[in-house]
Order: structure tokens, then sequence, then C-alpha cells
């Protein structure tokens, strides 16, 4: 994806293509639910034809570059206009000693892939890992066990609660094309993954309190009652999905591309695939991590703790975004600065 669009819409676009994840989920949860209560074998049989026979066409048709099918390399086109240029992640400030605190990477030429410690050096690969250790944490955490957690609350039934459950990944689609939008306009993705996570923790608080106490949904024969707690609830997960989707669809598309082609890398085409590992292996690390602490705490049939342990992931996600958050803060206020510079200079060229 990163070979066929330019930078300057990178978090859109990388964001509406993810929302194949998500797509991914909501199927595989239907299919589940469809077949758990009848033959459960079949839940798993039909996602593996799927995922074979996509592969397959995948194989068939698919093209890494645009130059494989003789189309202009994106980055190469000569009317690309400047915004579609600009990189997602603005590293052109007063600033940037601070961007590289490991130095330069050194890269012999376009045709070596780096090293894995050559691509931890690369500003921003270690803190946007960590941060999405915790971040597909909690998302994996919801997309295993949220449909059990509806069942036991609610009384819902196993196939009225896998289809409730994909409201959350509804929210995810949502959620990573907002962020990246608001990425792109911006050019802070790091300030744009804090203060969606800043958001996800008492969301998450609300929508634990309103699904056990609150407003918990009421069921008749396995079926949800549609009243004004369904309602709510509904709301409630697909906020929950928006928040805490968006900084990990973020990072695992717009962000590691982008870094993959960071300015210290001096052209190496080959490192954004190290890249993306690394950062999305990290992620997924967690991703294994967060549904066995979930089993493991909610095992007495109390949730609260497994909340709390999510709301506590959410926390070290976005303290790890600490350093680039100031980083993109200073990086803003010194254009503000700079701007304001040169309009009392124009302004003072007028009066003289």
């Amino acid at each position: 994806m990163a070979n066929w669009f330019g930078k300057g819409r990178r978090g859109l676009i990388m964001g509406i293509w993810n929302s194949h994840t998500s797509l991914g989920n909501i199927l595989g949860s239907l299919i589940a639910g469809a077949f758990v209560n009848y033959n459960w074998g079949l839940s798993f049989t039909v996602p593996g034809i799927i995922i074979a026979g996509v592969g397959f066409l995948l194989f068939l048709f698919m093209a890494p570059k645009p130059g494989d099918v003789g189309l202009t390399e994106a980055s190469n086109r000569a009317e690309e206009v400047e915004a579609e240029n600009a990189p997602l992640m603005d590293n052109k400030s007063p600033l940037d000693s601070e961007d590289e605190p490991f130095g330069r990477v050194q890269v012999i030429n376009d045709q070596r892939a780096i090293s894995f410690a050559d691509a931890l050096k690369i500003p921003g690969v270690v803190e946007f890992s960590l941060c999405l250790f915790f971040s597909k944490l909690v998302s994996y955490t919801f997309l295993y066990w949220l449909p059990n957690y509806i069942h036991s609350t609610s009384g819902v039934d196993a196939e009225e609660s896998a289809i409730l459950s994909t409201i959350f990944d509804i929210g995810g689609i949502v959620g990573g094309t907002l962020a990246g939008l608001i990425s792109d306009n911006t050019g802070n993705p790091a300030s744009t993954c804090a203060v969606m996570l800043i958001m996800a923790i008492p969301t998450l608080f609300m929508y634990e309190g309103l699904v056990t106490r609150w407003c918990p949904i009421t069921a008749k024969n396995g079926i949800p009652v549609h009243n004004a707690c369904f309602s709510w609830n509904i709301v409630l997960t697909l906020v929950t999905g928006t928040l805490v989707n968006g900084p990990y669809s973020l990072i695992t598309t717009a962000v590691s591309a982008e870094l993959g082609q960071h300015p210290s890398l001096r052209g190496s085409s080959k490192a954004l695939a190290t890249v993306t590992a690394i950062i999305d292996g990290t992620g997924s690390i967690g991703a294994a991590i967060g549904p066995f602490l979930a089993g493991a705490l909610s095992g007495s049939g109390d949730w609260d703790n497994v909340f709390y342990m999510l709301m506590v992931a959410d926390v070290f996600a976005l303290m790890f975004l600490t350093r680039l958050v100031k980083q993109e803060v200073g990086r803003y206020l010194d254009r503000r600065r700079r701007n304001r510079r040169d309009m009392d200079t124009d302004y003072q060229s007028i009066n003289s």
C-alpha cells in the first residue's frame, strides 16, 4: 500500500484500507455465531476455506509495486503536488536533533535491507512498537472476550452475543479512518494516538459500569430486549471500538509505512518490511498476552479486574508516546512562532 500511494493522504488511505481487519473480525464473529450452536467445527472450517481462497487470488493477481504492472511509481510522478509528497510525520524543524537520538542509520544502497538493530535505531520505532503492544492488547482482548462478556452479563445467547460484539469492530472502522484523517491534516500521528488513548480510558470505565450496573442489556429467551439500555450499550460499544482501535490502526499502517521510509534511512526501500514486522510483531505479542490475562482475571466471574487491566494498558501505551508527543507539540509551537515572526516582518515592511 505504501508503494502505491503518496504520503500526503497516507493516513486516510491506510485507515480506510485497514478496515479490512475489522470487516474480517465482523465476518468471523458472524460465521462463528451461526454455527456454534449446532456444529462448532464449521466455525473453523468455513473461515479456513475463505482464507485459502482469498490467499490464492492474491497470489495470482496482487502486484506489490506499480512498476510491476508498467505504471509509474507514486514517489516518482513529476506531476504530484507538494502536499501529496509531504510526509505524515514532519521532521523538518529546529527540533530535529531530538528526533534522532540514536544517530543516522547507515544504508549503503537501496537494494540492501537493514538489520534488526538498525531498524530499532530509527526514531519512533521503539516508542510506537511498545505503544502498539498495549494498544493491541486492549483491542484483541475485546475481540476475543467481548461475546463471552455480553453473554455472561446479559444472558443473551451465543449467536446474538456474537452479533452484538461486531459493533465494536464497526467502531474500529470509524476509528481507523478518523485517526488517519486527523493525522494527515495535523501531521502529528503520536498526538492523534495520545488523544484517542486518553479518551479511551474513561470510556472503558463507563462501558464496564453501563453493562454490569447502570443500564445492562436484558434478554428474553436469549434475545436482547430493544429498549433504551440496549441502545445505550450499542452507542457506547461503538465509541469504545472507535477509541480503542483508532491508535492501533494508525500505528500498524500509516505510521509503520512512514517510519520505514524515514529520512535517516537515506532511501532504503527494503527497510519498510523490517520496520513493519518489528512494530506489528511487538503488537502481536500484546495481542496474545491480553486475552490470556483476561481469562485469568475473569475466572471467578468478576470482570472488573479485566477492565482495570485494560485501562492500565492504555495508560502504559500513552506513557510510551510521551516523548514523541512532546516533540510534535514543540514543532507546532515552533511553527507558530515562525509564522508570527513572518507576519510581523511583513507588517513592518508594508508600513515602512
